[in-house]
């Protein structure tokens, strides 16, 4: 173990070295310096002054976790607990790379589980008015109805968007059911709804390039398959007029969908079949979407509350 530098000399080592070779984004270097800054801080009033390395080194397992618990008792988020880890690990890292110091208790300290994200679905209502906005739009007619016929199809049969958007033109249904190959190359089938139809129909009927069996169902200006990004920017505009929130995209009509289905006393089997979903764990988040919503009419409800 050779001579320690000083504390100052050694971090800047670091940030040096987190931004010449290992080429982390200015971001990740931006809050990797602000996590380490923040926990030195917390060092020095847990130990009552200013750490050295041979401080940092001799900080034991209680004395991480009592740092993260005492972010977590500032709100912050268990992903945002795994940066800050994650940012004092490669401090430490960085200094047994160099020999400075060595500290076995960080390696012990288990990472936060992430929390699992509920889905954001949009209400019944909202949906409707987003779907009847597309029409007020300036585009093209046939542009117009393309957006409508894309997110109606997202909506009526819980599709993924690059679902809808692999479809070709032979795919269209001629029967009440639609099937398609889903994730993991997973062939399913779902129901069509009548509206489903009206709005394919009417983009079909109107679209200026010719659309062949085995050619793209949705296609853009130029005749191509349609780019995913083109009916996010048409989510985003379509909400910011609106005023829904940033959680409403295209992804967002599957979860409403399911939602709506399960609202309305669908059983759970029936919705992952119709989703498409490996496991039924997948469709239970929106169970507890359903108990979330329960809690909240409970707790603006209920006298005792």
């Amino acid at each position: 173990m050779q001579g320690l530098p000083p504390l100052s000399d050694a971090f800047e080592n670091w940030i040096s070295w987190l931004r010449h070779e290992k080429k982390v984004s200015p971001h990740t270097l931006e809050a990797y310096e602000r996590d380490v800054r923040d926990f030195l801080s917390f060092i020095t009033g847990h130990i009552a002054k200013e750490p050295d390395l041979q401080n940092l080194e001799a900080l034991r397992a209680a004395d991480f976790r009592a740092y993260l618990a005492y972010r977590r008792n500032e709100g912050l988020s268990a992903s945002s607990l795994r940066r800050v880890l994650s940012s004092i690990r490669s401090f430490y890292k960085r200094q047994e790379r160099d020999e400075y110091i060595h500290n076995p208790y960080l390696k012990t300290i288990r990472t936060p589980k992430a929390g699992v994200k509920l889905p954001r679905p949009i209400s019944a209502q909202d949906t409707r008015n987003l779907l009847d906005s597309i029409q007020e739009t300036t585009e093209p007619h046939w542009i117009q109805n393309r957006d409508a016929a894309v997110l109606t199809l997202l909506y009526g049969c819980g599709l993924r968007i690059g679902e809808a958007l692999s479809l070709n033109y032979g795919d269209i249904p001629t029967s009440d059911i639609l099937t398609l190959v889903g994730k993991g190359n997973k062939e399913r089938m779902v129901p069509v709804l009548p509206a489903v139809r009206e709005a394919l129909n009417l983009y079909t009927n109107q679209c200026p390039y010719p659309l062949t069996g085995k050619g793209p169902l949705f296609v853009g200006r130029r005749g191509k398959r349609l780019s995913a990004r083109v009916i996010q920017l048409k989510m985003q505009s379509l909400r910011r007029n609106l005023n829904l929130p940033e959680t409403a995209t295209p992804h967002a009509l599957r979860h409403s969908f399911a939602t709506h289905l399960l609202e309305g006393g669908g059983d759970l089997r029936s919705i992952q079949e119709l989703l498409g979903h490996a496991s039924l764990s997948s469709t239970q988040r929106y169970t507890d979407l359903d108990m979330e919503k329960l809690l909240a009419v409970y707790d603006k409800a209920h006298p005792k509350t």
